[in-house]
């Protein structure tokens, strides 16, 4: 472009050819030719070369401060196992009250410092079919899975995820996960945040046992409570995709960690951890960390669950030799009636504020159904019509 301004301002000055004329042979504007002309008169030819049309200055440019920052951060976060991509490192400069570039601009200042580290192609985004619940505690999912302690021992780390939120309910470590360990965490999970409308989980046998035709304490436990329960498809780990991917996450984590040496060593870190995923980091889904959008919006109930009934205790027990289970509330002693014909079973107990519910373990029929009255001692199996028992029993 220089050689041309060149041609048409040294034709103008030689006379070949009039301002109008250059403009229109050359095809510029005659305002632009009297700017050539004053550069050519202050400059020499040298005042005609082509120049930047950058702005002289760059109010939103990123300042050296930020840039360091964003290199430090992005290596600190990977040391420390945590997920440091843009939107977490941008998410971290807010936090510090810096004002943070697009998620592009952080990319490309990671790519120039050598960063990133250039993947496989993947299969694109737009090829998922994506699903997320809309309130908190409208499903919950679990799965656990494998890790191992300094001395090479197996253990297992059992999850539970909600799955709008995806806010971590629970993190503990088993040896390994059984069946009560699932029911034992669930439980403190209704406790802590109240009960879920559904459960969704793989098919393994802690969390069903419909594929023999049965039913497991799990199952008892979550149908007892009105809560819906989901199962992916066998072989299918897609289902399950978001607890999948908390996974590598957590295990990223730990291996930024020297490894636990006991269980007890172990489950101090995953508490650490739990804090530190809910409430110290953005999780992609919301752009804000999990506790805040679990926070944020009302909490989905199971069908027919009064808002008010949303503690649970769950307790194991066998019916008495007289028909009736002990069970102590509020510091006092109190007998349910279940039924001579019910001695011995073993059962599971679930008492909200109102009402406990005593459940056959092996077969899941509800045995009886006990009003709580905390002035009165004894509370009767409301299945059963008022009257006198069968002389065998104390009742």
């Amino acid at each position: 472009m220089s050689s041309k301004h060149r041609v048409v301002v040294l034709k103008i000055i030689a006379g070949e050819l009039s301002i109008t004329a250059a403009a229109a042979e050359y095809g510029v504007s005659r305002q632009y030719l009297h700017k050539l002309l004053a550069r050519y008169r202050t400059e020499g030819l040298d005042g005609l070369d082509a120049r930047s049309r950058a702005p002289l200055t760059r109010p939103h440019a990123v300042t050296d401060r930020v840039r360091d920052r964003v290199i430090e951060l992005r290596r600190a976060l990977t040391a420390a196992g945590t997920d440091a991509g843009p939107v977490t490192i941008a998410w971290h400069l807010r936090q510090e009250g810096l004002t943070a570039p697009s998620t592009s601009t952080i990319r490309r200042i990671l790519h120039t410092a050598g960063l990133i580290i250039p993947e496989p192609r993947k299969r694109p985004k737009s090829s998922y079919t994506r699903f997320e619940a809309a309130q908190p505690n409208e499903t919950w999912q679990s799965d656990f899975t494998h890790w191992r302690l300094a001395d090479d021992t197996d253990v297992e780390i059992l999850n539970w995820l909600d799955d709008h939120s995806r806010i971590l309910l629970s993190c503990t470590v088993h040896h390994p996960v059984t069946g009560k360990n699932v029911v034992d965490t669930f439980l403190n999970c209704v406790d802590t945040y109240g009960p879920p409308a559904s459960t969704l989980t793989d098919n393994g046998r802690v969390y069903t046992a419909r594929h023999s035709g049965a039913r497991n304490e799990f199952e008892y436990v979550i149908a007892a409570l009105g809560i819906r329960q989901k199962n992916g498809a066998p072989n299918h780990p897609q289902t399950q995709g978001k607890i999948e991917r908390f996974h590598q996450t957590l295990k990223r984590w730990l291996a930024a960690r020297p490894r636990a040496v006991t269980i007890i060593e172990l489950q101090t870190q995953l508490d650490t951890f739990q804090e530190h995923y809910n409430t110290a980091r953005p999780h992609r889904a919301h752009g804000t960390t999990p506790a805040i959008a679990y926070a944020a919006s009302p909490k989905a109930l199971p069908a027919g669950t009064r808002p008010d009934a949303v503690h649970y205790r769950v307790r194991h027990d066998h019916v008495g030799t007289n028909g009736k289970i002990s069970f102590r509330r509020a510091a006092r002693m109190h007998h349910l009636g279940v039924g001579v014909a019910h001695r011995g079973a073993p059962v599971l107990l679930i008492a909200d504020e109102t009402t406990v519910t005593v459940v056959h373990q092996h077969t899941g029929e509800i045995l009886a159904t006990n009003t709580i009255d905390p002035t009165k001692t004894y509370w009767r199996n409301t299945q059963k019509e008022p009257g006198r028992w069968p002389s065998s029993s104390s009742n």
